[in-house]
C-alpha cells in the first residue's frame, strides 16, 4: 500500500479545533540527523529516563528518596479518602436525621389524606375505569397538597432533600412521581408533563397519553389502594399556566385516583398565590410544612464534623472564619460549605507530608500507631517533623508521640467545653460556628492566666483582634448569669454529659445540679428576692464561675499545641484562591505562558517575539496585550497574518535548504491562502470570546473588539 500523499497529512492549519492548545506532531516519522542531535542534547522528559539517570549516581540516595516520596504520597491519598469518606458519611447521617422529622410529617399527612378520600367514598378497583360522573361539589375535586418551605436561596441544597423524601415515601408503599421545573415549562406543556408522569409509573407509555391510561394502571391489583405522590421540588421555577392546567386536569380524577402533591417553596408560602390562578388554587387543599433553616443544619454539621473528633482532621481559626464567610456569601448554601471543607481537607493531605498520621487520632491505640509509623519514616520526612514551627523542642520519636497524644486529649477537652458553651449560647441565639471561630483562635491560650481580670482582658482583646463586633463567648457568659433556674438546671444536665471524660469538672457540675434540685426553697427564694437579686444570681454566678474556670484550663486551640500542623489545615490563602479564584485571569495567563506548560524548544528560542508555532489563540492573546480597552480588528488581523506567513516562509526555506542528500519524492505542502488564515483568525477570536477574554464588535463600532481581561 502506497503512503498517503503529503497533502492528506493533518496539519495545524487544516485541523481547526476549538480550545486545542497542543502542538501537532511533525509530518515525518523519521527524524533527520540534525534533529537526532538536538534530541540527544536536550533534557530528558521521560520519567523513566529521569529515574534511570538518578539511579546511575554512585550513592543511589535520590532513587531511594523518590521511591519513598511516591510511597508516602500514596499513603496520604489513602488517608484523605478514608478521612473524607468518614466525613461524608457523617454529613449524610446528620442531614438525614434532620430531614427525617419532616419526612415523617409528610408521610403522616399522606396517610391521613388517603384515609379522608376513602371516607368520602369506598370504591372498588373495577369502578375506576367506569365513566366519570361530573361533580358539582368543589370539595370532592380538591387535591391534597403540602407546601414545604425550604428557606434556601439556592436550589442545590433541596436536590438531596427531595430525593431522600421520595425514597422515604416509596419505602412506605406510596407511588412516587418526581417532576422538575423544566418538565413543567411552557416548552413541554401539560402534555409533556403528563407523559413524564406516565413514564415514571407505567412500563409502556401509550402513544396518546391521557388520564384513562393512568386509570387503567391504577386499577390493577398491585397498584390499587395506595396514593400517588407527585413531588415538584421547585415550585417557583415552574410555568404557572402549565402547572395550573395540570392541576385542573388531575382534579377531575382525584375522586377516583388519589393523586397528592408535594411542592417545594424556597422563599415564602405566598408563592403559589403569585404563580397559580384563583381557579387552580381552589382545586388544591393546602397543608404547610417547614424544613429546618440552613443555620440549624450548619450547626448540626459543625458539631458532628468539626467539633466532635470524628476523623482527627481540623481547621485553623483563619480557615474557620473563611468557611463561615463563604457560607454566608453563598446565601447560606450547605453544599457550598461542604465543598469548601472538602477542598480544605484535600489541600491539607496533598501539602503536608506527615498528614497521613492524622488517621491515628481515631485509632484505638493511637500511641502505638504513631510510634510504629514514626520509626519507619525516612530521614528526610523525620527531619520535616522536627522542623515544624510548633515542634522546635522535639528531638526524637517519643517527643512526637507525646506531642500528638497531648494534642488528641486537648482536642477532646476543647470539644467538650465548646459544646457546653453552645448549649448555653443557643438560648441567646448564638450560632455554633460563631463560637467555634472564636474558640479556635490562638489568642484563647490562657493556661497561665493568673486571675479573672486577665481572663476578661483576653475576652475583650479577642473581639478586637478577630475583627468581630460581637464577642460570642462573653455573650454566653453573660447569658448564663440571667437564665431562669429551670433552663439553667437543664443546661447543667447537658454539661454533665459533655464533660463525662473530665471527672473533676463533672463532679463540680453534679454538685451544682444537686444544689439546684435538692431544695424547693431555692425557687421560693428566687421569687421572693427577685427585686433585690441576692438569691437570683446565687446558682447562676456559680455556674458562670465554673464555666470560666473550665475555659481557662481546657479551651486550648489546636494551633497552640506542638505538631498541630499534622492534623490542622492553616493555609487559608490557597483555599481562598481555589474557591474565589479569577478564572478569566488564569485562562489569560495560561495562554500567554503556553510555551512554559508545553516545554517545547521552538517557542522558547523566539524570546520576547511571538512564535508562529504557538496555538492561534495564544498568538492573538499575546498580540492583544499591545492594545488598550479596544482592539482594532484590521490591525489585529494584519499582525496575526504577518506571524503566520513569516512562519510558513521560514518552514519553506528550511525544506529547500535541507542537507539531506537522499530526498523522497513527495509533493511540497502548499502554503496557506488568505482564506485559511482568515478562518483561523475567526476561530481564535471566537475562542477568546467564549472564554470571556474579549467582547465581540457592536453594530455602532463593527471594527473594534473590546478587551475584558487585563494585566499579565
Amino acid at each position: 500500500m502506497s503512503p498517503p500523499p503529503c497533502d492528506a497529512l493533518p496539519t495545524a492549519a487544516n485541523n481547526i479545533q476549538p480550545f486545542l492548545v497542543l502542538h501537532k506532531a511533525a509530518a515525518s516519522s523519521v527524524p533527520s540527523s540534525r534533529s537526532q542531535r538536538q534530541i540527544q542534547t536536550s533534557q530528558p522528559s521521560s520519567p523513566n529516563r529521569k529515574s534511570a539517570n538518578r539511579c546511575r549516581q554512585p550513592a543511589g540516595e535520590e532513587c531511594e528518596d523518590e521511591g519513598d516520596s511516591e510511597l508516602y504520597e500514596q499513603l496520604r491519598a489513602e488517608a484523605f479518602h478514608r478521612t473524607w469518606s468518614k466525613i461524608q458519611s457523617t454529613i449524610d447521617e446528620v442531614l438525614r436525621a434532620i430531614n427525617l422529622k419532616l419526612f415523617d410529617q409528610v408521610l403522616q399527612w399522606a396517610k391521613e389524606s388517603f384515609a379522608s378520600a376513602h371516607a368520602i367514598t369506598k370504591k372498588h378497583h373495577t369502578e375506576v375505569q367506569q365513566p366519570y360522573p361530573l361533580l358539582t361539589d368543589v370539595i370532592c375535586r380538591r387535591i391534597p397538597t403540602v407546601f414545604v418551605l425550604t428557606k434556601n436561596a439556592e436550589f442545590v441544597d433541596d436536590i438531596t432533600t427531595f430525593h431522600d423524601l421520595a425514597g422515604h415515601m416509596k419505602s412506605n408503599g406510596c407511588h412516587i412521581v418526581k417532576l422538575s421545573a423544566a418538565e413543567l415549562s411552557a416548552k413541554h406543556g401539560v402534555g409533556g408533563c403528563f407523559r413524564s408522569l406516565l413514564g415514571q409509573l407505567l412500563s409502556d407509555v401509550p402513544d396518546v397519553a391521557d388520564v384513562s391510561a393512568l386509570a387503567s394502571w391504577y386499577c390493577e391489583a398491585e397498584n390499587f389502594d395506595q396514593p400517588i405522590i407527585v413531588i415538584i421540588d421547585d415550585l417557583e421555577q415552574c410555568s404557572g399556566d402549565v402547572l395550573g392546567e395540570f392541576v385542573m386536569m388531575l382534579s377531575e380524577w382525584v375522586f377516583k385516583i388519589p393523586v397528592f402533591f408535594v411542592m417545594g417553596i424556597a422563599t415564602t408560602l405566598d408563592a403559589p398565590k403569585k404563580l397559580l390562578s384563583s381557579e387552580a388554587l381552589q382545586r388544591l387543599e393546602p397543608c404547610k410544612l417547614t424544613l429546618g433553616s440552613p443555620s440549624d443544619r450548619l450547626n448540626a454539621l459543625v458539631e458532628a464534623v468539626l467539633v466532635k473528633p470524628c476523623t482527627g482532621f481540623c481547621i485553623s481559626h483563619e480557615v474557620a472564619l473563611f468557611l463561615r464567610n463563604y457560607f454566608f456569601r453563598h446565601d447560606g448554601t450547605i453544599t457550598s460549605f461542604i465543598t469548601a471543607l472538602k477542598l480544605a481537607c484535600s489541600k491539607h493531605f496533598s501539602m503536608e507530608p506527615l498528614s497521613f498520621l492524622c488517621i491515628g487520632m481515631v485509632e484505638e491505640d493511637s500511641e502505638e500507631f504513631w510510634h510504629d509509623k514514626f520509626e519507619s519514616l525516612p530521614q528526610t520526612i523525620r527531619k520535616h517533623a522536627f522542623d515544624l514551627p510548633s515542634s522546635k523542642n522535639a528531638r526524637n520519636s517519643c517527643n512526637m508521640v507525646e506531642g500528638l497524644s497531648r494534642l488528641l486529649k486537648s482536642q477532646k477537652d476543647w470539644s467538650s467545653v465548646l459544646l457546653c458553651l453552645y448549649e448555653a449560647g443557643r438560648h441567646d441565639k448564638v450560632q455554633l460556628l460563631d463560637i467555634f471561630c472564636e474558640a479556635a483562635s490562638p489568642d484563647w491560650q490562657t493556661e497561665n492566666a493568673p486571675d479573672n481580670y486577665l481572663f476578661a482582658s483576653k475576652v475583650a482583646l479577642l473581639g478586637v483582634k478577630s475583627g468581630s463586633a460581637k464577642r460570642f463567648i462573653a455573650q454566653v457568659m453573660n447569658t448564663i448569669r440571667y437564665l431562669p433556674t429551670e433552663i439553667l438546671l437543664h443546661i447543667l444536665e447537658v454539661w454533665s454529659i459533655h464533660l463525662k471524660g473530665m471527672s473533676e469538672i463533672n463532679d463540680r457540675v453534679k454538685e451544682l445540679l444537686s444544689k439546684g434540685c435538692g431544695a424547693d426553697s431555692v425557687r421560693a427564694k428566687r421569687k421572693s428576692t427577685a427585686n433585690t437579686g441576692n438569691g437570683v444570681v446565687l446558682i447562676n454566678e456559680e455556674a458562670a464561675a465554673l464555666l470560666q474556670d473550665v475555659i481557662r484550663k481546657y479551651l486550648v486551640p489546636a494551633e497552640c499545641l506542638p505538631f498541630h500542623e499534622i492534623v490542622c489545615f492553616k493555609n487559608v490563602d490557597i483555599l481562598r484562591s481555589a474557591l474565589i479564584g479569577n478564572p478569566r485571569r488564569m485562562i489569560q495567563l495560561d495562554l500567554l505562558r503556553s510555551q512554559s506548560h508545553l516545554k517545547c524548544s521552538c517557542c522558547s528560542r523566539s524570546g520576547a517575539a511571538v512564535s508562529g508555532s504557538l496555538h492561534d489563540t495564544s498568538i492573538l492573546c499575546s498580540l492583544a496585550q499591545e492594545y488598550g480597552d479596544m482592539i482594532n480588528l484590521h490591525d489585529w488581523y494584519t499582525a496575526f497574518e504577518g506571524i503566520i506567513k513569516s512562519t510558513n516562509s521560514k518552514a519553506k526555506g528550511k525544506s529547500c535548504s535541507s542537507p539531506s542528500k537522499k530526498k523522497k519524492k513527495s509533493n511540497p505542502t502548499p502554503l496557506e491562502g488568505d482564506g485559511m488564515i482568515q478562518a483561523r483568525f475567526c476561530s481564535a477570536v471566537t475562542e477568546m470570546q467564549v472564554t470571556g477574554l474579549v467582547r465581540m464588535p457592536s453594530k455602532r463600532r463593527p471594527d473594534l473588539v473590546q478587551r475584558i481581561a487585563f494585566g499579565p
